[in-house]
Order: C-alpha cells, then structure tokens, then sequence
C-alpha cells in the first residue's frame, strides 16, 4: 500500500476529546500529515504512542491553527517531538523560518531551527539569521507573546518606515545572542553592534524597544559613531536612545561621556545629542562627576552645564551655566587665552568669508552676573599687548574678523562696574660702551658729575 495515500490527512498528534473543548487546548498544534512523495512508516510502542518516519516532500499542518511545516524526511517521537531534517520550512500567521533542521516540541510550543536559519517577520518585516534559532510562538492563555532566541552571533535587520509608512533604510543588529519579544522588543548582548550608512554602535549590550515605548540603550563601553558631513564619535558606559517612527530623535551618553568631531572635544557626566532628519541640532553636556569641559582651536569652554545650537549643521550658539568660563583661542607669543566668565556665558556665531572661504566665527560673547573678562588688545606695530581686566555685572564683548584673525571690536560693561588697563611700557633706548645713544644724540663719555658731599 502507498503510505502517502494511505496517510493523506492522518493525524499524528491528539488530545483528550476533554482538553480539546478548553480554549488553552484548542490553540495547541494537532499536528497532521498532509502528504508524502516515498513511503513512511509507523510504529507503535506502546499502546496510544507512535513514533512515525517518513521521506520526499513530508508535508504538515496543525489541523487547528493556520501552521504549515515542510522539509526532505521527518521523524516523530511519540506523539511529543517531531524532527525534520533537510530543506526545513516552518511558516505561522507571524513568521517563515527556513534552516537545515528543525526540531517541535509539543510541550511548550518550541521550535528549534538549527543550520543557515532565515526568519522574516510577516507583521513588520524584520529578518534574522544566523547558526541557530528557538522560538516559542504566542498562545493565548498560555503565553501573551511570541519569543524568539538566537545563539552564535545572529544578524538581525531591522526595517524602518517614515511617517508615510515608506520604508528607509534598515538598521542591522549583531551580537553574541539576540532575543526577541513580541515585534517590538529585542535584547543583544556580546560584542554587540547596530548599523546603518549613517551611524555605527558599539556596546557589551542593548535594549530596543520600537513599539509605543520607542527606545533603546547601548550598555557597558558604549560608543555611537555618527558617519556624515557633521560626524562625530560619541561614548560613554551607557548611550540612551530616543526614538520615533524608528528613527533617532535623542541620544545620551552617561557616566564619563565623551564627545569628539572634527571641531571639538567635550567631556562630561552626561552628553545629551538632539537630533532631526538625521542632523544634529543641539549638544548638551551636564553633570558634576565630570564637569562639562569643551576644546576646540578657536575656544575653551567649562560650566556646570553647556549648550551648542547646531541649526543646519552651523555653530551658531553656544551657552555655559553655573560658574561658566570661555576662552579664547591661545596667544601665538604667550600662549595664554583671553576670557570671560560669570553666572552664564552666551557667544553667537555667524558664517563669515574668510580669504574666499566661508568660516564659522565668534560675533558676539556676554557674560551675566558676577561677569569678568580679561582681554588682551596689541596695536599696529607693537610687539607687546595692553591688557584689559573688567568686573560688572553685564559684559559684552563684540568681534571683529580682520583677515583670517578674530579681534576684539568693542566692550560693554554694565552695573557694579570695575576694571584696570595696563599698556605695554615705551622701549627704552639701547646703550653702547662709548656712551652713544641709539636715538643718534651724541653725548660725551664722561660727563662732569658734582663731587659728593660739595656744592
């Protein structure tokens, strides 16, 4: 007798005629053959338990659930373990999952995929790959969501869709393990990374939650590298992400943040990025274990907090809170900066052309409360400063770009004002042994000098 005629529609797995009117029992797979292409064969063990080994095209379905299952050859243990083995398909109304073997378990609802695993996700089209894959599909009254775990360094791409519903460009996550919940929910841990064109992320883990929580975290040596004309490298012990439509909207790095890109370092506590369209608009740096400190060639700049308004990728703000102090480029003879600091620091910057070249300067600095400025100011020709030291409750301190250099146009001091100018001391005219004078006035070499103690 043909078997797989024989066999067409044969239920292989059942449940008590009771189990089967509880809801529990009805959402469990009774697992059927639909078909074979060689014959297979049945053998009963023990009475009520089968085990069954079939070839050529095994085709399976659960008889209650919309769960299809194909492979080369299947082997089922009586009635509790079903194995297929080559050209593995497994498909539900969630998931397809392809792999070289694959192995159910009734209890539980398992499905073990083992061997070039591909899964995509019919709800949002997310795709997993890699050596090895469990997943656990959802059961109502039995389990509230569908579990997936991955071991041996799986790769998942992650879609992403823009408030059209058009979908951009994907993040792709790699770890050690990976493990999903539900659609939205995914934990990596182990050399972790997430890729896109645009940036890279580093960490020892991260959480992604792209359902309505809309966030994530790089944990443990984080670092987010921004790949763009505004890159930077940003790092910390943990990088917090903020997220909508599954884009990037907010970024912080926490416990001895670090921040660097081609026009500045900064360091502190925690490092906030704001970003939009994938550009960054604003920096923000606070904290007290590490005060927020910034470099750059133009300027250096300390306070409890600190604020960098990047519109259009443009420096165009920059403020300082709480003891704030900003420095000036360091001058090319001593090497010391000019200042100014008090309560707050604000500085404006403006694009200016400088030698045919467009660049970002300085256009204005003001420092309220307690404000002090010291300045230095060097004429035309003098080889020496004068310096300026000023105390008021307001300072305001306009520029000027002369060339490639960025001076001091004019200062304002308001309320409790006090301040000091010194200017650089007239050169004295050199001497010779012969008594000549450098200036060319002749004098003699011993001039008659009045004898002490007389008239």
């Amino acid at each position: 007798m043909n078997f797989r005629l024989a066999t067409a529609g044969l239920l292989l797995y059942g449940v008590p005629a009771v189990a089967q009117r509880t809801p529990r029992a009805e959402q469990r797979c009774i697992i059927e053959l639909i078909g074979l292409e060689r014959e297979g064969t049945r053998i009963e063990v023990a009475p009520g338990y089968v085990n069954f080994f079939g070839g050529g095209n095994a085709r399976f379905r659960c008889r209650n659930l919309p769960i299809r299952m194909r492979s080369d050859s299947v082997a089922i243990y009586q009635e509790t373990v079903a194995q297929f083995i080559g050209k593995v398909r497994y498909q539900d109304s969630t998931v397809i999952m392809s792999s070289d073997f694959g192995t159910y378990f009734r209890d539980g609802e398992k499905w073990e995929a083992r061997g070039n695993v591909v899964l995509r996700n019919l709800k949002d089209g997310t795709v997993l790959r890699g050596p090895s894959l469990d997943y656990y599909r959802q059961i109502p009254g039995f389990k509230d969501t569908a579990e997936m775990y991955a071991a041996e360094r799986p790769t998942v791409t992650l879609p992403v869709k823009d408030s059209t519903r058009v979908e951009q460009e994907p993040y792709t996550v790699v770890g050690d393990w990976i493990r999903t919940r539900g659609n939205n929910r995914l934990i990596a841990r182990g050399r972790v990374t997430i890729d896109r064109s645009d940036f890279r992320g580093r960490a020892d883990s991260l959480y992604l939650d792209t359902g309505p929580a809309n966030a994530g975290a790089l944990i443990g040596s984080a670092s987010l590298r921004r790949v763009a004309s505004d890159s930077f490298d940003l790092s910390g012990e943990r990088i917090d992400l903020e997220l909508e439509q599954q884009e990037l909207t907010y970024v912080t790095a926490r416990d001895s943040a670090k921040l660097r890109s081609a026009d500045m370092s900064l360091d502190s506590d925690i490092i906030g990025l704001d970003v939009n369209a994938r550009k960054v608009e604003q920096t923000l740096a606070w904290g007290t274990a590490v005060r927020p400190l910034a470099l750059s060639t133009g300027y250096e700049i300390r306070g409890d907090s600190l604020a960098f308004d990047t519109p259009d990728q443009a420096l165009k703000e920059i403020r300082a809170f709480g003891n704030a102090w900003v420095g000036a480029q360091p001058d090319s003879g001593t090497s010391d900066r000019d200042w100014i600091a008090g309560d707050t620091v604000r500085a404006e910057f403006v694009k200016r052309d400088s030698f045919g070249s467009e660049r970002t300067a300085v256009n204005l600095i003001e420092a309220r409360g307690e404000a002090s400025a010291l300045y230095r100011l060097r004429q035309s020709g003098q080889t020496q400063a004068s310096i300026t030291y000023n105390k008021g409750d307001l300072i305001r301190i306009r520029m000027r770009l002369a060339g490639d250099s960025t001076t001091v146009d004019s200062v304002e001091v308001v309320g409790n004002v006090e301040g000091i100018h010194l200017q650089p001391a007239p050169a004295r005219a050199p001497r010779d042994t012969t008594g000549a004078d450098t200036t060319g006035t002749r004098r003699p070499a011993f001039a008659a000098r009045r004898p002490r103690g007389h008239r």
